[in-house]
Formats: structure tokens, C-alpha cells, sequence
């Protein structure tokens, strides 16, 4: 039965992607599965499984085996066309002509079109596509950039400014704009869209910022442009890496034609709609991206997230294996890689790919404190300690406000180590550079708690990360905690129980849940707690302590 619930809300997918109402993508009935598997059994039923697992490469296959078994059948042409379009196969195209009423379809056709020049066809494609659901946003912009591609840029912002969406969308319209202006070579028309763009965008998406900063590099103006890459880095402080290689990059344009506008508009939307309740449509739109521009690294990105979300690791690393090394993004995309090695299993090719990163770029202290991560995650405090210390000694001097999560995460590592007073001070160093973080706030507030030290000082910090993150559970179990060791176990007890509404399989919340109720005299709850905290794989130091707390109780209670 999972099996083809699943399958049958990606064919709906595939039927409805673009509509609100399309009434034939409904499950199929068991009915309909003896129907489809008829004559060649073993091929649907294996690709149907296989695309349950995200193997659209596999279930493509044995979807038109079954096809071609059966060639009328149209839920097979349905299925064997979303996987093949899903898994990036050429089949896909042929497939879209047997499906003239399906949207998806049309867009992989209205592609076909596009790759090949035919844009008076590829408009006429868009042009047919409803304007219901996501078609209602798509398609006035998929027309706009095939009449660009015909060299109509002004017929094609005319039709921008005419879409009924144009106000409700405006500054995804706008970027548009600008960016098919620039491509039709309207400098002026350009210059003023692309001021709009950044005044409604700001200047902190990616996109966004490679479209300006390549603007602003080819009208002359490289300091404009360099500013624009220091602002997208200052509010997003991974990308930082790739900052060296994006001024270079920006210097040529990042559209080339309008078949890449398309991949922009698909790929835009693709990121937005991620964290949305149309998250679903995310990887059909990544695929249309990269059918029109395989080359793009911020499409394999996105897919490599998609993939990851979904646990196939596999998948997303294939995915971000054609990225070359000279793409400006490839520092990003390799440091991707080793996180994804790593969580297959293999830590130490995870840590080899992140020196041979540091090879090919020396002094990056980002590649030094991605291998501090990954050590402190896999316990090996000493080693993790070592690579923080390569990232902090060639930090700025004085470090920057985004600095302070290499000494927040030393300092970690450091308490970890039983280093308690190198600790303080990163976690201290940390609070300077940001005295609003609420994990440092917590980290340090917690652990001057346990210690029974600065009590007063503990609660005020900790209160105020409560205020900053008040639905993260182990900030109020922290000041539960401190409450607690003042001597408030009564005020401690609504922080607790809170926090374990809000984390309830945490080992540690659980186990201060049961000392609360020990210390006001609920006894049987607070033994409760205990032999709840000891099943969910406390840490090992917790171990002896919950089972002694247990013992006693027993001898408290004369058992």
C-alpha cells in the first residue's frame, strides 16, 4: 500500500504540476494496477518500486519495458515520462509527445523548442499553458523569454508589464526584466530595472547578486561589483569561499541566451517553492533547469539539497560530480561533497577531499573549520581542536562579527576535551563578536549552571535565548536547569516540561524532567523520566548516573 500511495502522488505530481485541477491524476485502483502490470508484471512492479526510492534512472527503464509491452496504456506513458524526466533522460522528450495535454509535457517540449532555436514554437507552447496553479506565475515569464530568444526584447518586457502578476510578483518580474533587457542589449532599460531589482530583493540571494555584480562589472564599474559580492557574503557567510572566483566570473555574463533565462525562471522557482506546501514541484523544476543548462552549478546545488532531503546521498553526490573545477562555485560544491561522503560512512575520503580543498586554496580558514566540524561530530575532540585552531589563526584581525561560530564551536570542543577554561574563553570570544547568539548564550549560560558558578549571570543569559528562541526545546530545558540550581524547582518545572513537549526523545531533558519531579516529590513520575531517559542513548557520562538515581530511588522506596 505505501508503495503506491507514493507512486501515485508522484504521477500526480506529474499531472497537476501546473494545475489546480486536473482530474486525472487521481491514485490509481487496485483495479488499475492489475490493468497496468498485464503482461509484463515484473517491470512495472520493479520500476514502481524503484521510483519510490528516488532510482528514476532504473524505473525509467523498466517503466517503457512495460510500455513497450503495452504502448496504449496511458498511466504508463505517465509514469515512464516523470520518472525519465525526473532522472534527466532525453527520453523524456519523446515521451512528452504522447502526453499533448499534460503541462509538464508541454514545458519539456516548450524546452525542445527552445534548445533548437524554434523559439516562435516554444512561445506558442507556453503560451497554451493554463493560467491556473504554478502556470498562473510561469507562464508569462517562459513567454516573455521565447519572445526575447526571438529578438523581440521590447515585445517581451511589454508582455512582462502587462501580466496581470506583474505587481503581485513584482521583484521576480522585475529581475526578469532586467535581465532580458541586458541580454537585448537596452542598457538603460537594464540600469533601471536592475536598481528596482536590488531596492525590492536587497542584495543577499546569490542569483541575485551574480546578475548585478556581472551588470555592474560590464558597464565598467568593478568596485560597484565588488561591493555587491561583499554584501551577498556579509549576510551569507558560507559563500565567502567562492567569493575570490565569483569576482572573476561575474565579469562575463551569467545569462548567455534566453534559453538560459528559462533555466533561470525554473530554477528560481524551484528554490522558492522548496520550503513551501508546493515543495513537491521543486525537482521537476530543478530537472527542466538542467535540461536547458546541465553546466549549472546552482541547479545541481539545489538538486543535491533535494536529494539530500529525501536521504538518497547517492543521488546528490552524482549530481554535483559534472560540476567542473572551474566553475566559481566548485569550492562550494566540494565542500558539499566531503559532507555528503561523510554521511555515507566514509569520514576519512570526507577529510581527504577537504585537504585536497585546502591545497588548491591556501589559507581558507572556512576549509580548516569544516574539518573541525566534522571531526567534533564523530567525537575526535583532540583532532577537531587542531583544525579550529588552523581556521582561527587566519581569521582577520580583529575577527568580524560572522567569526564567531569558529570559537563557539572550538569552545565546544575544547569542553569536550575537558579544557574548561580555553573553553570559556572561546565561548566568551564568541559572545563579543555576537552577544545576541542564542546557542552561545545557552552553551555557556548551561554550563556555568552545571558548574554552579555565576548562577546569577547564567539565568539572565539564558532567559535572554529564550526570548531569541523560545520553541527550542534544550534553551528551556537550560533554563529549567539553572532555575533548578538556584533552588526554584517549582519555577524550573514549567521550563521543563515544555522542553519536553518540544524535544521529547532528548535523553538529557528527560532525565532533568525526573530530577525536577524528584526534588517537589513526584516520585513514581520522576522514576519515570529516569528509565525514559536511559532507553533514548543518553551519553555515556549520563549512563551511571540516571542508573544510581534509579538505585536510590529504589532504596528511598524500600524496594
Amino acid at each position: 500500500m505505501q508503495h503506491r500511495s507514493t507512486l501515485s502522488r508522484a504521477v500526480l505530481l506529474a499531472l497537476s504540476l501546473l494545475s489546480a485541477c486536473a482530474a486525472s491524476g487521481q491514485p490509481a485502483s487496485p483495479a488499475d494496477d492489475r490493468q497496468l502490470a498485464t503482461g509484463n508484471a515484473a517491470a512495472f512492479l520493479t520500476a514502481r518500486f524503484a521510483a519510490t526510492q528516488g532510482d528514476n534512472e532504473l524505473a525509467t527503464q523498466l517503466f517503457q519495458r512495460a510500455l513497450a509491452a503495452d504502448p496504449t496504456n496511458p498511466e504508463l506513458r505517465q509514469q515512464a515520462f516523470i520518472t525519465a524526466l525526473l532522472a534527466g533522460r532525453p527520453e523524456a522528450a519523446r515521451l512528452a509527445q504522447m502526453l499533448p495535454d499534460d503541462q509538464a509535457a508541454l514545458l519539456v517540449l516548450g524546452n525542445a523548442d527552445a534548445k533548437a532555436g524554434r523559439w516562435e514554437q516554444a512561445e506558442s507552447r507556453f503560451a497554451s499553458l493554463p493560467r491556473q496553479g504554478l502556470a498562473q506565475l510561469l507562464q508569462p515569464l517562459l513567454v516573455a523569454w521565447a519572445q526575447a530568444g526571438e529578438g523581440r526584447a521590447d515585445v517581451a518586457l511589454a508582455s512582462l508589464a502587462a501580466s496581470p502578476d506583474a505587481q503581485r510578483f513584482r521583484a521576480l518580474f522585475t529581475m526578469n526584466g532586467a535581465l532580458i533587457a541586458d541580454l537585448g542589449h537596452k542598457a538603460a532599460e537594464a540600469a533601471r530595472l536592475y536598481r528596482s531589482a536590488v531596492s525590492e530583493l536587497g542584495g543577499t540571494d546569490l542569483a541575485v547578486a551574480r546578475h548585478v555584480a556581472s551588470w555592474q562589472m560590464r558597464q565598467g564599474h568593478p568596485e560597484d561589483a565588488r561591493q555587491t559580492i561583499a554584501t551577498l557574503v556579509q549576510a551569507n557567510p558560507d559563500l565567502a569561499i567562492i567569493a575570490p572566483g565569483l569576482e572573476i566570473a561575474v565579469a562575463e555574463r551569467q545569462i548567455r541566451t534566453a534559453a538560459d533565462g528559462i533555466a533561470e525562471v525554473y530554477l528560481t522557482l524551484a528554490a522558492g517553492l522548496r520550503q513551501q506546501e508546493r515543495a513537491a514541484f521543486s525537482p521537476i523544476l530543478v530537472q527542466l533547469a538542467l535540461d536547458l543548462r546541465p553546466d549549472s552549478a546552482p541547479a545541481r546545488l539545489l538538486a543535491a539539497d533535494l536529494y539530500e532531503g529525501r536521504r538518497a546521498l547517492e543521488l546528490a553526490q552524482r549530481t554535483l560530480a559534472p560540476v567542473s573545477t572551474s566553475d566559481p562555485l566548485s569550492p562550494l560544491v566540494r565542500m558539499r561533497q566531503a559532507g555528503l561522503a561523510d554521511k555515507l560512512g566514509d569520514t576519512a575520503g570526507a577529510l581527504r577531499m577537504l585537504d585536497e580543498l585546502a591545497r588548491d586554496m591556501p589559507g581558507r580558514g572556512e576549509i580548516a573549520a569544516a574539518q573541525g566540524d566534522l571531526l567534533r561530530q564523530k567525537k575526535r575532540f583532540a583532532e577537531a581542536i587542531t583544525a579550529y585552531d588552523r581556521a582561527i589563526a587566519v581569521l582577520p584581525q580583529p575577527p568580524g562579527r560572522n567569526n564567531w561560530v569558529v570559537f563557539y564551536n572550538r569552545g565546544i570542543a575544547l569542553d569536550r576535551s575537558r579544557l574548561w577554561a580555553r573553553a570559556e574563553a572561546d565561548f566568551l570570544q564568541a559572545l563579543e563578536l555576537q552577544p545576541d547568539q542564542a546557542f552561545v548564550l545557552n552553551y555557556l549560560g548551561y554550563s556555568w549552571a552545571e558548574q554552579g558558578r555565576n548562577l546569577g549571570r547564567a539565568r539572565e543569559m539564558i532567559e535572554r535565548a529564550v526570548r531569541l528562541r523560545p520553541n527550542d526545546g534544550e534553551i528551556a530545558d537550560s533554563l529549567g536547569w539553572v532555575l533548578f540550581r538556584q533552588g526554584d524547582p517549582k519555577g524550573a518545572l514549567k521550563y521543563l516540561e515544555r522542553a519536553v513537549e518540544i524535544e521529547p526523545n532528548d535523553p538529557t531533558i528527560n532525565m532533568h524532567l525526573g530530577d525536577i519531579y524528584w526534588a517537589i516529590g513526584r516520585k513514581i513520575e520522576a522514576q519515570f523520566q529516569w528509565r525514559r531517559a536511559l532507553i533514548l542513548n543518553p551519553d555515556p557520562d549520563d549512563v551511571p548516573k540516571l542508573q544510581a538515581k534509579l538505585r536510590d530511588a529504589g532504596d528511598a522506596s524500600g524496594q
